[in-house]
């Protein structure tokens, strides 16, 4: 059975401060995860709540992640293997939050992960509670 996990990520203003938030809904109950950066990218905070959520779990962990953000998803599941392929360049130059990417990489080929966007803010329950954490993590940071 697969552990179902929504990520989210934001920055206000973007670049800026920024925080990420992760629902890990098991058969045990939900987990939650959050934290925040003062300055970084929207993209940085998506990427981090992925990575966060995955080292969560031990090795072969079965997850089906869940992302809002269309951006990480196709990093992983279309982009990447062209990157590495070229030595983590894209056919116009370095890769973008490179550190962030060859962490995901190395979560992803650690677990069984299924990789699937969902449109943010559409009323699922669970999106919107990462859509918070999130939040909650930005406002942390700035204390």
């Amino acid at each position: 059975m697969r552990i179902v996990v929504y990520a989210d990520g934001g920055c206000e203003p973007n670049p800026g401060t920024g925080g990420w938030g992760a629902v890990i809904s098991g058969t045990d109950g939900a987990i939650e995860l959050y934290g925040g950066e003062l300055a970084t990218t929207n993209n940085r905070m998506e990427l981090t709540a992925a990575i966060r959520a995955l080292e969560h779990f031990h090795d072969g962990a079965q997850v089906e992640m869940r992302c809002d953000s269309q951006y990480v998803v196709k990093s992983i599941t279309e982009w990447m293997p062209g990157w590495k392929a070229r030595g983590w360049r894209t056919s116009k130059g370095f890769v973008q939050n490179l550190d962030l990417m060859q962490r995901l990489d190395e979560l992803n080929s650690l677990h069984d992960v299924c990789w699937i966007w969902v449109r943010g803010h559409s009323g699922d329950p669970r999106n919107e509670r990462a859509d918070r954490l999130a939040a909650q993590g930005r406002r942390e940071v700035l204390r």
